[in-house]
């Protein structure tokens, strides 16, 4: 048996600017971190005929037995990003796969490419390849953009693979992950002050961003604009950051998000305006919903004396505080075989 897992993700700033269709023309900016909570994949053998993949997350399961049906009829939905998976490591039988999360799914965190990114770990390990994190980041997103046609972008197989608080950037159809050069006091003042808060509501990020996506390439002005200035809050966040300037990154945040609501319909709402408002009124500096937009989780920063206030006063709106701390892991993998337990190390 192999469990790896891979960790979804906060982005701080620069959101959006990592699709291709902006980042191959522009170049994008994106300061993202890691948080503990993950994506799991239980790979186990099974008789060499036989396919079994079982999502907890939307209670389905793909079952298949050679020469009885074709699972090639099943390459949707929930399946196919597995079955890509498959395909693309020689794979047509002989494993069961479990896949779970510590989220729901369409929340905000990239649970999608986080996914992608453990499951490449697990059937990698479970085939005796040695990937690096860079590979494995790049397979995730050819799997999911090219051989899936998904209008995503390409900052959370990176965060998933490496782990940790880094700085992304894309130029010229190529990503670069470099570590934010922060002190120890303000990693941890940042992880500190950054509130989640999960809205109830679900969305599927693809027509969202599809939308961003159509308007960069009909070099839609607002649009444009908007990006171009959430990539000049993004430096402006790495600066704050690597300052320990903290008061700054609240403040960014709200700016950011303020053009982050007019990238495309359906970024924010009527009642996502409210909560936001609420949560000002009560002491947070800024924030954002997390994604392309729409629902989700909804991420505020707040100083250490107002984080009671602002965790009650959204308690009172409905919404569920989900406390998280930073991870700097990144993807990893466990072989679990008698007589024990060996961890495999990520290059």
């Amino acid at each position: 048996m192999i469990i790896a897992r891979a960790p979804l993700r906060v982005s701080l700033a620069g959101g959006g600017t990592d699709l291709p269709t902006y980042a191959d023309r522009f170049g994008g900016l994106v300061v993202s971190t890691t948080i503990n909570r993950y994506v799991y994949i239980i790979l186990s053998d099974a008789p060499a005929e036989q396919l079994q993949i079982t999502n907890s997350d939307s209670n389905t399961i793909l079952s298949r037995r050679e020469h009885i049906f074709d699972g090639a009829l099943h390459w949707d939905g929930d399946h196919r990003l597995p079955l890509e998976a498959l395909q693309y490591f020689g794979i047509s039988g002989g494993c069961r796969i479990f896949i779970t999360a510590e989220v729901p799914p369409g929340t905000g965190l990239g649970s999608s490419s986080t996914t992608a990114v453990a499951l490449i770990t697990a059937l990698a390990t479970w085939q005796d390849r040695v990937l690096s994190r860079g590979n494995i980041a790049e397979l995730a997103c050819q799997l999911e953009i090219e051989r899936m046609g998904m209008p995503i972008g390409r900052q959370d197989q990176y965060a998933a693979a490496f782990g940790g608080l880094n700085i992304l950037t894309f130029e010229h159809g190529e990503t670069q992950v470099s570590p934010c050069r922060v002190t120890e006091a303000t990693y941890f003042g940042l992880q500190e002050r950054l509130l989640l808060f999960f809205t109830g509501l679900r969305r599927r990020s693809s027509n969202v961003l599809a939308a961003q996506r159509d308007s960069i390439e009909r070099n839609t002005a607002a649009t444009l604009h908007n990006l171009h200035e959430i990539k000049a809050l993004a430096h402006e966040m790495r600066a704050a950051l690597e300052c320990g300037d903290l008061p700054a990154v609240g403040r960014l945040l709200d700016r950011s998000w303020q053009h982050k609501r007019q990238l495309a319909p359906g970024v924010t709402s009527t009642q996502i305006d409210g909560w936001y408002d609420v949560a000002r009124d009560a002491g947070a500096v800024g924030g954002k919903i997390l994604g392309a937009g729409g629902g989700g989780f909804l991420m505020l920063y707040a100083e250490p004396e107002q984080r009671r206030q602002v965790i009650q006063q959204m308690a009172q709106c409905g919404l569920v505080w989900v406390d998280i701390e930073f991870e700097r892991t990144g993807a990893t993998a466990v072989l679990a075989s008698p007589p024990g337990v060996a961890a495999l190390a990520m290059p």
